[in-house]
């Protein structure tokens, strides 16, 4: 009788599973503002809805994506706004894309419509998550010590 043979688990790429967290995070703020805005647009203007939501939800999702999906330790007013910065930068990017969707077909198809906005999306989405990685929620210590390897001293070490 042979040994029962152990399953070996492939761990995903750490670029992989933060990128699925940031998905699940994301998502899961978008879902429920989504709610959250059917709700109060009963009781005040769409617009002022949106933007309260838009506000609420992006500090929501600056302090899941910064524990959860990239688990840094970086905190404070700096890292909501530069996460902020990264949100009206997509929000322009898929403005943009409609824009010139409708400029190139003036009344395009709902389906079609949708096609631009969520590719766009999904553009901006990725774009958005290379920022938080690289300039957001970069880990201050690892490159501070990439720094003191390179440093003179410890190269003239090396020789």
């Amino acid at each position: 009788m042979t040994a029962p043979s152990r399953r070996q688990t492939r761990t995903p790429h750490p670029l992989v599973a933060a990128f699925v967290r940031f998905v699940v995070c994301g998502g899961g703020v978008g879902l429920a503002s989504s709610g959250a805005l059917v709700l109060l647009s009963d009781r005040m203007p769409m617009t002022v809805a949106n933007a309260l939501i838009t506000v609420v939800s992006t500090v929501i999702a600056t302090e899941l994506h910064g524990r959860v999906s990239f688990r840094s330790e970086r905190k404070g007013w700096g890292v909501h706004l530069q996460s902020g910065v990264t949100v009206a930068v997509s929000y322009a990017f898929t403005t943009g894309a409609l824009l010139c969707l409708h400029a190139v077909r003036p009344e395009p198809s709902a389906v079609v419509e949708q096609a631009v906005y969520l590719s766009a999306s999904a553009l901006a989405g990725i774009g958005r998550f290379a920022l938080l990685r690289i300039v957001v929620f970069a880990d201050r210590n690892q490159s501070r010590s990439i720094d003191e390897s390179l440093s003179r001293d410890a190269v003239a070490m090396a020789a």
